[in-house]
């Protein structure tokens, strides 16, 4: 039986092995490739989605539990959120190697759609779980730091 489920506000659907990782359902058969698979274990973020609104890791996330529910990937996310990480992201010129970057986004969205002036604390703990081979983590806490105040204005 197929796992359906709502992906970037459309309808969507996995006629495989239900434990099959959220991830490799969205890379591999639904051909989004934005997700990223980093380390398999949900300990470096790069697969980070967002499912109904909350931040989570696809790679250890088996296909049916998102059955009948919302997955947003970085190729759907949108929002006053969303817009400002992106322009803070740019304007600050954040990523380098880019391998890191969907995920560092949509954690920072996550962060922004719940808390919407985070303190350097509430940044630390929500981007603790992504890692970021080339180091660039002080230009990513400025970005956030950048968006959170355009979303407030």
């Amino acid at each position: 039986m197929a796992t359906t489920f709502t992906l970037n506000g459309k309808p969507a659907s996995f006629d495989g092995d239900p434990e099959t990782p959220l991830l490799y359902v969205l890379r591999d058969h639904l051909h989004l490739t934005g997700t990223k698979y980093g380390c398999g274990v949900a300990q470096c973020g790069a697969c980070t989605v967002h499912l109904d609104g909350k931040n989570r890791r696809s790679c250890i996330t088996p296909v049916s539990t998102v059955a009948g529910k919302k997955v947003t990937t970085i190729e759907g996310v949108e929002g006053k959120e969303a817009e400002a990480i992106h322009k803070a992201w740019v304007a600050i010129d954040v990523p380098q190697c880019g391998f890191c970057q969907s995920g560092q986004v949509m954690s920072a969205i996550g962060l922004l759609k719940a808390k919407k002036r985070p303190s350097d604390s509430d940044i630390d703990n929500a981007m603790a779980g992504n890692i970021c081979r080339c180091a660039t983590y002080v230009r990513i806490k400025q970005a956030i730091r950048d968006a959170a105040k355009s979303v407030e204005a």
